[in-house]
Order: C-alpha cells, then structure tokens, then sequence
C-alpha cells in the first residue's frame, strides 16, 4: 500500500494538462497525444510528413484512441518504440501491437521490465502488464524508417529513472523523446526497482545536456522543453 501511494505521489507530479500536442517540421510531424490509465502518460507519433509512416512512442493506455487518429490521418505505424518499461509508458503495447502487426522495441536492460511486474510497477497499481515479444535495441543504433530511411532516431542509453531508459534523438530536426529522465523544470525519480540517482545525473549532464542547445525535450509527463532551458537551472 505504501509503495502505491509511493507511485502515485511521484507521477503524479508530472501528469500532463493537455490532450494533444502537434509541432509540423519540414520533414517530420510529432503528434502529442496524453492518454491516461492510472496516470496520464504522454504518447507520441513521430511521423515522416512525406509518406506518412512514422513510429509510436511509449503507448501507455488507450490504444483505442491510438489507432482511431491512426486511422483519421491514415498514418502507417512502422513500430512502437519504448523510451522504457514502466506500464504507465508499455499498457497498450500488447493491444497495439496484435491490431497493428506491429513489433515493439526497447534497450537490452527494459527485457525485465517487461515481463517482471514488480519492475515495471504495474502490480502496484492492480495492473498485470506483462510483454514477452519485445525486440532489442542497444546505445547508439539507428532506428529508421523502412519507407524512408532518411528518417530516422539515434538511441541514446540515459540509465537512472530504470537501467533501460533512452532517449530516441533526430539530430536533424533536433528534437528529442527524452521519457522520464528529465521533464520541463524538473528530472526523472531515480526511486524505483533498479534506479540509481547518480547514473540519473550522469545521463542528464553528460547525454541530454551535451545534445545541441535548440533540441526540443518531448518528456513523458510533462510539457516540451528544451536542452538550454533545462540546462541553464542546473548552472
């Protein structure tokens, strides 16, 4: 019981106020849209505006709700992508990935989290998340899209939150899906099963900080900000 409110009390610091969010870039389209089980989690489309495949990032609930504006603006989800294996970031991934036969991927380390629900916390909160068809990625692989490779996210591993957080990184719009490591005024909880506050400060000054001082930050329970921003509090 404890734990629970223990949960409850740390998310709930970063719910989300709006539903939507859309920035249109040159190249790519980034669709906000906040969906809520327990919590209110921040899901994204990243979406190539030229021939609309895209991935999906960290579908947390409402899958639904998902596949409807997939539907409404005919988008071809390519994957879905995992920032890490909290349930609040993974709860519609199973629905998700039969409706669309679609495959998932996270770090090497998220395997733990997505099968163990103590680790992805879903137990805590009378939820049995449990995935057992993820795929891998690793730090620094390049994640494209198959219609159009030009598009495409660098991982960056950011242990601390969970030993499988990253960050999916477009250098060439300078943008960033930077999930629960860092967040408008504020970075991730290092207090869950396998965080490490120290590994945490190291992933935000050495990774996210050293990215380019215009990137935007797309967080997973907080507005966008940026790494100048974020970057200018901790001097």
């Amino acid at each position: 019981m404890f734990f629970k409110k223990f949960i409850i009390i740390f998310l709930g610091l970063f719910m989300a106020c709006n539903c939507f969010g859309k920035n249109n870039m040159k190249e790519v389209t980034v669709l906000k849209v906040v969906v809520r089980d327990v919590f209110d989690t921040n899901s994204y489309f990243y979406i190539d505006s030229k021939t609309k495949h895209g991935f999906l990032i960290d579908p947390g609930a409402e899958a639904k709700k998902l596949t409807s504006i997939i539907e409404q603006n005919d988008w071809k989800i390519e994957k879905i992508l995992l920032t890490h294996g909290h349930f609040d970031h993974t709860g519609a991934v199973e629905e998700l990935h039969k409706a669309l036969k679609i495959p998932y991927f996270i770090h090497k380390n998220g395997e733990l989290f997505l099968k163990n629900t103590h680790y992805n916390l879903s137990q805590y909160c009378e939820r049995n998340v449990v995935l057992n068809e993820g795929k891998y990625f690793d730090d620094g692989d390049i994640i494209s899209l198959s219609e159009n490779p030009e598009i495409k996210l660098q991982v960056i591993h950011t242990p601390g939150h969970t030993p499988d957080s990253v960050v999916f990184y477009d250098a060439k719009n300078k943008i960033a899906f930077v999930g629960d490591t860092i967040f408008k005024m504020g970075i991730g909880n290092a207090g869950y099963p396998g965080g490490n506050a120290e590994d945490l400060k190291n992933s935000i000054i050495n990774k996210i900080f050293k990215l380019p001082a215009e990137t935007i930050l797309y967080t997973g329970h907080s507005e966008e900000t940026t790494v100048a921003t974020e970057s200018n509090r901790y001097r």
